[in-house]
């Protein structure tokens, strides 16, 4: 998932990358989050439901563009 988001989201030209810092964290029984510069951007444990990369990268589209 995180080298999803990092080839999904590349540098602006002269520009670093829009993703500072991605952090994936396995909780257990197929459980995870995704963080992205520190907030919250999916969580299994919330939700309750599998997703699909696609849907991860939306909501970290929305993200970035806050």
């Amino acid at each position: 998932m995180a080298e999803v988001l990092i080839t999904t989201f590349k540098p602006v030209l002269g520009r670093a990358h829009p993703i500072e810092q991605i952090t994936l964290l396995p909780s257990g029984n197929g459980r995870f989050e995704v963080t992205i510069d520190d907030e919250l951007v999916y969580s299994k444990a919330a939700t309750g439901e599998h997703t699909t990369n696609e849907y991860i990268i939306q909501k970290a589209r929305v993200r970035l563009l806050k």
